[in-house]
């Protein structure tokens, strides 16, 4: 997906909100100009996620490595991972239990430090309770059974950390569900973001339940030309893709695969685009989703 006026003014306003504590307006200046003279010369076809990984590289120029988010990204594995089996239940008395995981698990993609600035455990619990009485649009769940009845290899496109062990039981039910089904789950190749990678899922026990791959690429998403060889074939392979999260949509969404997104609407753009309500639901297919 080409970027915007909308991802290109929260780019800007996200570089600034970075070195906003900084005491140096000089060098704050010449930062500030040296992003914006990127961002006005880059190549227009990009996403905003792939424009993310250059942008790092400016700002590590000027003010060094950020600070990681492994204290984050261990926080929300720890705390989801302490509901895990109390979430599970919960899915498993659902008249449709695949249909609740993938419910909870497009829920859990609130916890998005690139989206989501005030993020907190509170929330989240105030969106599970609302996920109780949510499902899926009715018509494009239908369809996704019928293609996975047809399938015999599903990738799964991971998010972010927190968000990976909801995605862990959704895979649960999955592969009950479809036993000879062939399930890859596809993790990012590098640390970004709170982002899950492979030291992730295998902290949560993701690669217990499914084979779990890097894409070998650091950006916040999934994108056919950078990630590795191997993720790229596993990818377009695949008879169904379930993609997490705005990041994975930015940067696959025109492919043409068949694939089915799941997340949450958490900025600007995508309320308007899918006119809907801040941290709304989506569930959607890459080749129904209105040109």
């Amino acid at each position: 997906m080409k970027i915007n006026s909308f991802c290109l003014t929260c780019l800007i306003q996200m570089q600034e909100s970075q070195v906003r504590k900084f005491d140096d307006e000089e060098k704050k200046m010449k930062y500030m100009r040296e992003v914006l003279a990127f961002l006005s010369s880059c190549n227009p076809d990009l996403s905003a996620p792939a424009l993310v990984k250059p942008l790092s590289r400016i700002y590590e120029k000027y003010w060094g490595r950020r600070d990681s988010m492994d204290e984050v990204k261990k926080e929300f594995n720890d705390f989801l991972l302490s509901m895990e089996e109390d979430l599970e239940m919960q899915i498993r008395k659902h008249n449709d239990p695949l249909e609740a995981a993938l419910c909870f698990a497009r829920t859990g993609n609130y916890i998005d430090y690139a989206a989501v600035k005030d993020i907190s455990k509170d929330k989240l619990l105030e969106l599970f309770e609302e996920q109780k009485q949510a499902g899926l649009e009715k018509n494009e769940y239908r369809l996704f059974l019928k293609d996975m009845e047809q399938a015999s290899k599903l990738v799964y496109l991971t998010d972010n950390c927190g968000e990976v062990v909801l995605d862990k039981i959704a895979l649960k039910m999955i592969r009950e569900k479809y036993p000879d089904l062939d399930v890859t789950a596809v993790v990012r190749g590098e640390p970004v973001v709170n982002d899950a990678d492979l030291d992730a899922a295998r902290c949560v026990g993701l690669d217990r339940v499914v084979k779990v791959l890097g894409n070998g690429s650091g950006i916040a998403g999934t994108d056919l030309d950078d990630i590795s060889d191997e993720a790229r074939r596993e990818i377009e392979t695949a008879d169904v893709i379930i993609s997490k999260g705005q990041g994975n949509f930015e940067t696959i969404h025109g492919c043409g695969l068949n694939i089915y997104y799941l997340f949450l609407c958490k900025c600007d753009w995508f309320v308007q685009k899918f006119k809907t309500e801040r941290f709304e639901g989506m569930f959607i297919n890459e080749r129904r989703i209105p040109r």
